[in-house]
């Protein structure tokens, strides 16, 4: 599914994720939303003394903003899947949000529920 067969604000967040990942050279770039419409995007955190997946960045920016929940969540990247980190960082915080899950090229690959990946 392409970013045009996507919702507006999804599509946002897809572009979004891309645009992290591309600036910043990293494996991955992510989105998320929060109830209130904001967006938070970041990129793979790889420090010797810090390590966070896109998706685990993106949710402790939301968090550390006082997003009070998410409605949507992205992940860009060239790997086959999510790994269950980040998963559950977004579940932390909101268990019913989907996942869109998307190719570097903005391609959604799969959008995942909860309780599946």
């Amino acid at each position: 599914m392409s970013a045009a067969d996507l919702d507006p604000e999804d599509a946002k967040i897809v572009t979004l994720a891309r645009s992290a990942r591309a600036r910043t050279g990293a494996a991955e770039g992510a989105a998320v939303r929060d109830t209130d419409g904001r967006t938070y995007v970041a990129a793979t955190v790889a420090l010797p003394s810090l390590s966070l997946t896109a998706l685990q960045a993106a949710v402790a920016a939301a968090v550390s903003s006082g997003a009070p929940g998410l409605e949507a969540a992205t992940v860009v990247t060239a790997a086959d899947g999510v790994d269950d980190a980040s998963l559950a960082a977004v579940r932390d915080l909101a268990p019913a949000a989907p996942v869109l899950h998307a190719d570097p090229g903005g391609a959604v690959r799969a959008v995942l529920s909860p309780g599946k990946s």
